[in-house]
């Protein structure tokens, strides 16, 4: 099992990803960026595995929809939390995304929180498969 989760940070604004990378960081995360719609799936496809996806979807270069169905054909179980303005908030539903959170000032609270329950869950899922396996 990995000591920390490898999160990515996909946004167009530099000064929300270093931000969002250096309150991320203070929790214990590892954090990667992705500038555009194509550094996400080079990322997705090329780098070490990648536990959760914080994704505004309004990417340079990006079809919203494409990109989710991209990511879900490379990592179905990947968690996505959508972080954008209010005018995304049905994103979620058609996305398949895990959660939506809205992207405002005081909104890094409740991101963090959102990530934290996400992953806790994911841990609980790979400790599981993971004690399934050594029973054979």
């Amino acid at each position: 099992m990995k000591d920390r989760f490898i999160i990515l940070i996909a946004d167009k604004n530099p000064h929300v990803r270093k931000f969002l990378q250096r309150e991320l960081v203070s929790e214990g995360y590892g954090v990667r960026q992705a500038v555009n719609g194509k550094d996400v799936l080079e990322q997705i496809y090329c780098q070490e595995s990648i536990d959760l996806l914080v994704l505004d979807p309004d990417l340079p270069d990006a079809n919203e929809l494409f990109l989710f169905k991209k990511l879900h054909d490379r990592i179905p179980a990947l968690p996505v939390i959508i972080h954008a303005h209010l005018e995304y908030a049905d994103m979620k539903e058609r996305a398949n995304a895990t959660a939506f959170v809205e992207k405002n000032g005081n909104s890094i609270e409740r991101l963090k929180q959102v990530v934290s329950d996400i992953l806790k869950c994911h841990k609980k899922r790979l400790e599981n498969a993971s004690d399934k396996l050594s029973d054979f």
